[in-house]
């Protein structure tokens, strides 16, 4: 990269790490905005299950990308990743720093490396490999895939029905394989990511996500899926069917037992928290910082002086 390539930072890791109360201290000290890279905060009224900050903190750091589309909306990580790189450009024009935080790897690195979204959305070609899931079974549609695209069968796993159908779909309506989409860069960009990790042994983060999900709980998680069906949002929208939101419905319907949906919630929670960091883990760009060895201070005063003496390269 060129040295006059203007840095940012980017703080990711697992859920319930820790990532939002460093962003937001770090921005208050260096005088920055925040960009949230989270796929589901983007939701408007989605709010306790994906952990968004508080009300306070975002009126007085602007947050980007909290409550930005309604849940019944599309929006994917190449959309993402353009919309992100103008929102950095006009932090910069307010004479702003810019933070980046969240554990959505892909939204992230759509955001700082660059890649095409995945084309067009066919509801009629979609539907038609959904007819074929149920009747051929999803071990012989997953097999179509392979054919047409290894690339993107090898990092999808057999029982993934929303990704088989999703890259099955964008090679019929466009032709092209998704993993060659993935592959194509739209821009140049302009910045140096400068990339945190937090990270801590996997005993302290089980507790920790173990206690997030029970605050969730005493604060009205069930209550705000109640309302979002109430509001006419359909259980099978992709936003509904995630982490939380999905085992909460199956609790309403009376499908499992509360004990049963407390159970999966924290389980779900605890492997979605494995992926991130696997995910995380093979981008060498990196630095890993063990959030139990550092107090609050000590942490943002360390991640401010990798921000410093990073060099562009």
């Amino acid at each position: 990269m060129p040295e006059n390539k203007r840095k940012i930072l980017v703080i990711v890791g697992p859920t319930a790490i820790g990532k939002t109360n460093l962003a937001v201290s770090v921005a208050r000290t260096i005088n920055a905005e925040i960009i949230s890279a989270d796929s589901r905060q983007i939701f408007r009224h989605m709010d306790i299950c994906t952990a968004k900050p508080a009300v306070a903190e975002r009126d007085s750091i602007p947050h980007h990308f909290i409550d930005h589309i309604d849940p019944d909306q599309y929006y994917n990580a190449g959309q993402y990743g353009a919309d992100g790189r103008a929102v950095v450009e006009q932090i910069w024009a307010r004479n702003k720093e810019v933070v980046v935080v969240g554990g959505s790897g892909l939204y992230i690195r759509s955001l700082i490396d660059g890649f095409i979204g995945e084309g067009e959305k066919s509801e009629p070609v979609r539907l038609e490999i959904r007819d074929r899931i149920a009747q051929l079974g999803l071990k012989s549609v997953y097999h179509e895939l392979e054919i047409v695209d290894p690339a993107a069968a090898s990092k999808i796993h057999p029982n993934d029905a929303k990704r088989i159908e999703r890259a099955l779909e964008v090679f019929e309506f466009t032709g092209k394989r998704i993993s060659e989409k993935h592959a194509e860069k739209t821009v140049e960009i302009n910045f140096t990511p400068v990339m945190i990790g937090l990270t801590c042994d996997r005993a302290e983060l089980y507790r920790r996500i173990n206690m997030r999900v029970e605050d969730m709980i005493r604060r009205g998680v069930i209550e705000e899926t109640k309302q979002l069906i109430e509001k006419g949002y359909s259980p099978q929208l992709t936003s509904m069917e995630s982490l939380g939101y999905r085992e909460i419905v199956a609790h309403l319907r009376g499908d499992i037992t509360y004990e049963r949906m407390l159970v999966l919630f924290k389980q779900g929670s605890r492997n979605y928290a494995k992926r991130q960091l696997t995910w995380f883990r093979r981008d060498k760009r990196v630095r890993w910082f063990d959030v139990t060895k550092y107090t609050s201070g000590e942490l943002v005063d360390a991640v401010i002086v990798s921000l410093q003496t990073s060099e562009n390269h």
